[in-house]
């Protein structure tokens, strides 16, 4: 964004006029709304209620050729320290809706995971079971085909609710958006997630519950939960597990600044000091270099960066 602030200016009173003046903030940390509880400020941060605040607010930031980033709960995003020059836009808390026909659930993009998957729960539907620990919102968990314990958005997903880039809306049946591993349509072609409906199926409640916890007890044991972290770090390479990879180079532990491979789970990076987002590169970038240089792999990061 353009270093003027008469055109910061300009651009939030804009966007004040949509959301309204309490849903515009200014230079606001990144590292209150991130997983990893890292991240400079974002020039503007917008927090649109409605889906068509959504598109007009998207609309403000293309004709006036400002970057904007659509956010969701920040689980799996690493923001630079200088922050985000642009625009957030936050629909993880205005887009919360949800409605149930059947077994079909609706959700708005910015419903979390883990609370669509207790609900399908409580509901007597089974499907959703392996996102009981996923820390995303429904929009982000579409557009990386999120998944866990042999379970992922593909397997449920029925359609998808899109802001398109020339600006209408439309609904794509879920055959449609190339899901694959950590991959989508909406990633690749930059689609805005409005709402997903995922199909689910009748089950015993006592049953989907059990399996609930049987996968939480199964996290808590393995995952560093108790520290800030954007997740799995990095995508599982083919025929192998980063985590056992990063293990075996002798890296589990590795810290630099305040950023650490976690001692609990080698795939993470963790953030056990205040650490900075050059910590956390640094990190990245030394376990992608000694695990190639040991094993010939070279490691794509899972986690995505901005600013």
């Amino acid at each position: 964004m353009s270093d003027s602030s008469d055109h910061l200016d300009s651009l939030a009173w804009k966007l004040r006029s949509v959301v309204g003046e309490d849903n515009v903030l200014v230079r606001e940390p990144m590292s209150e709304h991130t997983t990893f509880a890292i991240g400079g400020p974002a020039d503007l941060y917008v927090i649109p209620d409605t889906v068509d605040d959504v598109r007009e607010v998207v609309a403000i930031c293309r004709e006036a050729e400002v970057p904007h980033f659509v956010l969701g709960k920040g689980s799996d995003l690493l923001v630079s320290d200088d922050g985000y020059r642009g625009v957030i836009i936050a629909i993880a808390d205005g887009l919360v809706n949800v409605s149930v026909d059947g077994s079909e659930m609706c959700c708005q993009a910015g419903v979390p995971l883990r609370e669509a998957s207790e609900m399908a729960c409580e509901l007597g539907l089974t499907g959703l079971e392996f996102a009981c620990g996923i820390p995303g919102s429904v929009g982000g968990a579409c557009f990386m085909n999120a998944g866990a314990y042999d379970g992922c958005m593909a397997d449920v997903l029925s359609s998808v609710t899109c802001l398109m880039p020339d600006g209408s809306v439309r609904d794509i049946a879920a055959s449609d958006l190339n899901l694959g591993y950590r991959q989508s349509r909406i990633r690749d072609e930059g689609l805005v997630v409005l709402s997903a409906t995922m199909s689910l199926r009748p089950g015993k409640r006592g049953e989907i519950r059990a399996k609930i916890e049987d996968l939480t007890e199964r996290r808590e044991s393995k995952q560093p939960l108790e520290l800030p972290s954007a997740g799995s770090t990095f995508k599982r390479p083919e025929g192998y597990f980063a985590g056992k990879l990063i293990t075996d180079a002798g890296l589990k532990g590795y810290q630099s600044g305040g950023a650490a491979v976690s001692t609990k789970h080698a795939g993470f990076v963790v953030n056990v000091d205040h650490a900075t987002a050059a910590d956390v590169r640094a990190v990245i970038s030394h376990v992608q270099d000694e695990v190639e240089r040991q094993f010939g792999v070279r490691l794509e990061p899972e986690v995505r960066f901005l600013g």
